[in-house]
């Protein structure tokens, strides 16, 4: 079983970076063939898929968020991060974390809801 739990500011503003943290307990974020990823979903529109870190600590980025996005990773504290930039109130959604094995989604955060408004 792993639990994830995201963090985060709730609201941000336009054109300011959006960072996330997500904390996971349950296994390291080390084990080998597990992916950390990070999805959104605005309201009233489906679930997006905005990137992952694996394992080894290579980063995977969504073709559409890749010029704005990175995903870190802090392992001593069995966290990764994402840090979104130059946002725009098109960014309003429930963030999740959640972790990936196999290309399919096993665990999922809570979720977090940002805003981005001025």
């Amino acid at each position: 079983q792993v639990w994830l739990q995201e963090s985060g500011p709730g609201l941000v503003k336009p054109s300011q970076t959006l960072s996330l943290t997500c904390t996971v307990s349950g296994g390291p974020i080390t084990t080998s063939d597990y992916y950390w990823s990070w999805i959104r979903q605005p309201p009233g529109k489906g679930l997006e898929w905005m990137g992952a870190i694996s394992f080894e600590g290579s980063d995977y980025y969504s073709p559409s968020l890749k010029s704005r996005i990175s995903i870190s990773r802090d392992t001593s504290k069995n966290q990764f991060s994402l840090h979104l930039s130059s946002v725009t109130p098109e960014g309003t959604a429930v963030y999740y974390c959640a972790s990936e094995r196999v290309s399919c989604i096993d665990y999922w955060g809570q979720g977090t809801q940002i805003t981005v408004s001025s």
